[in-house]
């Protein structure tokens, strides 16, 4: 996956002695959380529309240089980094450095998101399991042996929820064979999060509480 295919430079970064007013009107002009800033030639950081907005419209960008933040992402990050960097910081552009902090454009939150939505994880057809165990207990090895062992092939598992010394991990699996994929998880101890229709182990509960109302209505 050529990640770096998705750059964009049509945004150029402001330099320091820049005027307040004159990335105002950028911002009025685009849709961005924030703007790159660069200094002596090299990116520092991004201001954010918020920001610069709250400034004075006559001052200098140098005069708030304290509230520049300094994320970015380099030429060479993973994708799955680059996403991990958007939700960390809360933009919607992620500068991208080269080398000696050279600015060469930025990623749009858009484009690193259709990346995901064009993983097997998303769009393959399959079921969604969600599995619950103790944080010291699970393992990933575990987890796509139970997966596979049952014949059905996994397209992605990640850790979703971490509460306590309970750790939750969601997996997208093939349509087949999804209950007894279930039971086996409940073999090996794992609670199931999620629900399946086709759970018989959840049938068989909910016959017996239908069973025991009759039998204590008699």
């Amino acid at each position: 996956m050529e990640i770096q295919n998705y750059i964009i430079n049509d945004v150029e970064a402001f330099d320091v002695s820049s005027k307040l007013k004159d990335v105002q009107a950028v911002f009025n002009q685009l849709t961005y959380s924030h703007i790159p800033v660069k200094k002596d030639g090299h990116y520092i950081g991004s201001i954010s529309e918020t920001d610069a907005y709250c400034f004075e419209s006559n001052k200098l960008l140098s005069d708030y240089q304290y509230a520049i933040e300094p994320f970015h992402v380099l030429e060479d990050t993973n994708w799955l980094d680059i996403l991990e960097a958007f939700a960390l910081y809360g933009s919607n552009i992620m500068p991208v450095l080269g080398t000696e902090n050279k600015y060469l454009g930025y990623y749009e939150l858009g484009d690193i998101m259709s990346l995901f939505n064009n993983t097997p994880f998303l769009n393959e057809t399959g079921g969604i399991i969600v599995v619950e165990k103790g944080v010291q207990d699970y393992s990933f090895s575990e987890i796509c042996q139970i997966v596979e062992s049952n014949g059905t092939r996994i397209f992605g598992a990640f850790i979703s929820k971490i509460v306590n010394d309970t750790v939750q991990v969601t997996i997208k699996v093939g349509h087949s064979g999804i209950n007894t994929i279930v039971q086996t998880f409940r073999r090996y101890n794992y609670v199931i999060v999620s629900q399946h229709e086709e759970d018989k182990f959840l049938e068989d509960l909910k016959e017996r509480s239908n069973y025991l109302d009759k039998y204590l209505n008699i």
